[in-house]
């Protein structure tokens, strides 16, 4: 079969639409992708990028879940956290609520005899036994003996001032022999020092409390349930009166025996009712920390049970992973230094009956609170860098995802314009070959 000659007008016309038609399909389809890069034909360098680009934002974009799983896990010992510190207040109200009631059991040494005030006295100065005693001077310089009080004269105990004008006062707590505390409180005497001002430097000293009471009789109560001592001393010096009442070398002037120190007083053992009650609730909110620190998990991590989160930030492997690792506590109220309560004298438990151990379960529940907000400090400084990487990574997977498309995407208006070009252009063309074709057909005229 022989083949059509066409013009060499009519072919070149023809040549041109079919290159036309072909721009024609190309722009049609980066206009139905999208996509000025459609396989690695189109560019491969800009493809493979592209390519390489999206996985890396679609594996960033997988570690977002574990992101947002740490950043939950965080949150959620952050909360325990918030629970356990109400509760330590609840328990420091609750120790308040017992230290208002006045306990029972305190040890009180009591003076006996007529040292400080007697009745003759009272009879001849027509003044109350207390305040005969309040206003009795220590002593006087060169003094030999006590003098009783007159009309004229308030009278002293007869330390003589020449030769011992420091005065100790030492008060122990805890059993006789080894005491758990002791205080020394010193004084220098004059002639004017009375009754009264030993009263109040010991009611100063804050370890107990003093009063005369209405027999004339030097009463010292502790402020705890322990053993209370109390030594009068006095010396030429300092030294000389601490070393003198450690033995309660003057005991006797002050109305009190030696052994009020030696041995000391034990306490009554008479419980508060109130403070009793009190005991059961301390212990069940106690019970309580442990128990929301146990609930504060997510996702089985609780890092208020001593567990370890670990969030990974990047889809590297080996040295070239970043991730931070986050080591949980193990929260108990026992860890961070809070004891049971009870109603005896106990190692590791508070007596609710002993105002000095509640004074050190306050101190307690004040270092419960430090360390919990150390805690919370440390959370909270986890969770913003957790945070922060979270947001970093949306940024980068937006970046990541804009640079592959860059390379890969059309422009449609760009496009658009190109076809509407191309149409152009075929109309044109088959105008021309139309205009070719009409030519070839003149040689038929001759025919004619």
């Amino acid at each position: 079969m022989s083949n059509v000659i066409l013009s060499s007008g009519i072919r070149q016309n023809l040549l041109a639409l079919q290159q036309t038609s072909a721009q024609q399909s190309a722009v049609q389809q980066r206009l139905a992708t999208g996509k000025r890069v459609n396989s690695a034909v189109d560019n491969p360098v800009n493809f493979f990028t592209s390519q390489a680009l999206n996985n890396r934002a679609d594996q960033l974009k997988g570690l977002l879940d574990g992101i947002s799983n740490g950043i939950q896990t965080i949150q959620a010992a952050s909360k325990g956290i918030d629970g356990i510190t109400k509760l330590v207040n609840s328990l420091q109200s609750t120790i308040k609520q017992a230290q208002a009631d006045a306990a029972l059991n305190r040890p009180t040494v009591v003076g006996t005899g007529t040292t400080l005030a007697s009745t003759a006295e009272a009879v001849a100065t027509s003044k109350s036994l207390k305040d005969i005693a309040l206003d009795k001077r220590i002593g006087l310089a060169g003094a030999s003996g006590a003098l009783a009080a007159t009309p004229a004269n308030a009278g002293h105990l007869g330390v003589n001032l020449t030769t011992a004008p420091e005065l100790n006062i030492q008060i122990t707590t805890g059993p006789a022999g080894t005491p758990t505390s002791t205080t020394n409180i010193g004084m220098t005497l004059t002639a004017n020092t009375t009754m009264r001002d030993v009263v109040n430097a010991i009611n100063k000293s804050g370890v107990a409390t003093a009063f005369v009471d209405e027999k004339g009789l030097l009463n010292v109560k502790g402020t705890g349930s322990e053993t209370l001592g109390v030594g009068f001393g006095t010396g030429a010096t300092t030294a000389d009166a601490v070393s003198a009442s450690a033995t309660g070398g003057a005991n006797t002037a002050f109305g009190l025996q030696t052994t009020d120190r030696s041995a000391g007083v034990a306490s009554s053992g008479i419980t508060s009712a109130v403070r009793s009650n009190l005991i059961q609730q301390f212990n069940d909110l106690r019970d309580q920390i442990d128990a929301l620190a146990k609930d504060s998990s997510f996702n089985g991590i609780n890092l208020l049970g001593g567990d370890q989160l670990t969030v990974t930030f990047n889809e590297k492997t080996g040295r070239n992973r970043t991730s931070l690792n986050i080591q949980g506590t193990n929260l108990t109220a026992e860890n961070i230094g809070i004891q049971r309560a009870g109603n005896t004298q106990l190692d590791g438990q508070i007596n609710f009956q002993n105002d000095l151990d509640l004074d050190r379960g306050i101190s307690s529940l004040t270092n419960a609170l430090t360390s919990l907000r150390s805690l919370s400090s440390t959370l909270g400084s986890n969770l913003a860098v957790v945070q922060a990487r979270q947001d970093f990574t949306k940024d980068m997977i937006n970046t990541l995802k804009t640079g592959g498309d860059n390379l890969v995407l059309a422009d449609t208006n760009e496009e658009g314009a190109s076809l509407l070009a191309l149409n152009t252009r075929a109309q044109l063309s088959q105008t021309a070959l139309s205009l070719a074709s009409q030519a070839d057909q003149g040689v038929l005229r001759l025919f004619g």
